[in-house]
């Protein structure tokens, strides 16, 4: 039986727990066939099995960022989103500009995330959608916003924090505050 037919079967009838060690078992692979398998679990209801397959690939320590880089593009909202952080926590800068297409997605949640991963990236080249993300209708991509803004310690995108005063959020006004620190 093949790691992929294996997995399926585990996938299929296995125990939570059973999943669980299938994917930790199959965390240094370079099989794109079961790479794509673990990417598909962020599509699952399980919460810890989609943290299982988010570590799987964070700990991954072949050259994979082309797959997910490739994944960035598909039509599932969570697999975009986690492909970005995960190639983030991997300090996978080539998948910066793929990162920074991300923050113009329909999915506030994948906004969210392509602008954190930027953040997290350090990547001073995406100050342009950063400061667009802080008009962002929603209040979580407005917050990653301001958080990667402070990362990559862009002075004018931090004096440009102040468009955000006059919201009510806390965690808003405690990100402006610290953003302030770093001016």
């Amino acid at each position: 039986m093949t790691d992929m037919m294996y997995f399926k079967n585990i996938f299929e009838s296995g125990s939570k727990e059973e999943k669980i060690k299938s994917v930790e078992l199959l965390s240094n692979t370079t099989d794109i066939e079961i790479l794509e398998f673990i990417i598909s679990i962020f599509d699952d209801n399980d919460i810890e099995l989609r943290g299982e397959a988010f570590s799987s690939l964070l700990l991954n320590h072949n050259n994979i960022a082309d797959i997910l880089i490739k994944n960035l593009t598909k039509p599932s909202k969570n697999i975009r989103g986690y492909c970005a952080l995960v190639l983030a926590n991997r300090k996978d800068l080539v998948a910066i500009p793929k990162i920074i297409q991300l923050t113009d997605d329909e999915s506030a949640m994948v906004r969210s995330c392509a602008i954190g991963a930027l953040g997290h990236l350090k990547a001073s080249e995406a100050a342009s959608v950063i400061r667009k993300c802080l008009n962002d209708p929603n209040l979580e991509v407005k917050k990653s916003a301001i958080k990667s803004a402070i990362d990559i310690k862009d002075k004018d995108l931090l004096s440009s924090l102040d468009i955000l005063k006059d919201i009510s959020d806390p965690e808003i006004k405690s990100l402006i505050v610290l953003a302030r620190k770093n001016l």
